[in-house]
C-alpha cells in the first residue's frame, strides 16, 4: 500500500512540473509573438500622402504598416515613398514595402544583403561591431577618444 501512495505521489509531482514547464513555455512563446507582431504592426508615416487608385475608389494614403503586401507592378504603393521625417524610404521588394535605409536584406536596393555583423545604416551596410560612429547599431556614437570594439563603445 505504501508503495503504492509513493507511486502515485511520484506521478503527481512529475504531472504538475511538465504542467508547469509547459505553460511557462507557452508564455515565452506568447511573449515571442507578441514581439514579432509588434515590429510587423510598426508603422511608416508617409511625408507626403499619396493618392491610391484601388478598385473602388480614389483615396489618400499617409500611413503604411511595416511589411505591408504590395506588387510592383499593378499595386505599388511604396515605391519611393519618403516615410518618417525623411528618415525611412520604402520600396516594393519582392512583395512587400521594404525601409531600404534600414533593412538589412535590403539596404540601398532591393535584394541587398548585408553581411554577418552589419547594419543597414542610411543605405550603407556598415559594420556595426567596429565603427565609432555605428557601435552595436546604427547611429550610436562613441564618446570621444573611446572605441568601437565587439559592439560595444569603449571595448578594452
Amino acid at each position: 500500500m505504501a508503495n503504492t501512495i509513493l507511486k502515485l505521489t511520484a506521478f503527481l509531482v512529475l504531472l504538475i512540473f511538465s504542467t508547469l514547464h509547459d505553460s511557462h513555455f507557452a508564455s515565452a512563446t506568447d511573449v515571442q509573438d507578441q514581439n514579432h507582431n509588434e515590429e510587423e504592426d510598426e508603422d511608416y508615416v508617409l511625408d507626403t500622402p499619396i493618392t491610391h487608385s484601388g478598385p473602388r475608389s480614389r483615396f489618400l494614403v499617409s500611413v503604411i504598416k511595416k511589411g505591408r503586401q504590395c506588387n510592383a507592378e499593378s499595386n505599388n504603393i511604396c515605391n519611393g515613398v519618403r516615410a518618417n521625417k525623411g528618415r525611412d524610404l520604402l520600396y516594393c521588394c519582392k512583395t512587400h514595402c521594404r525601409n531600404v535605409l534600414r533593412d538589412k536584406n535590403n539596404c540601398k536596393v532591393c535584394g541587398n544583403k548585408c553581411k554577418q555583423g552589419e547594419r543597414c545604416c542610411n543605405g550603407v551596410c556598415t559594420n556595426v561591431l567596429s565603427n565609432a560612429n555605428h557601435c552595436g547599431k546604427c547611429d550610436k556614437k562613441c564618446s570621444s577618444g573611446d572605441s568601437c570594439g565587439n559592439g560595444v563603445c569603449g571595448y578594452a
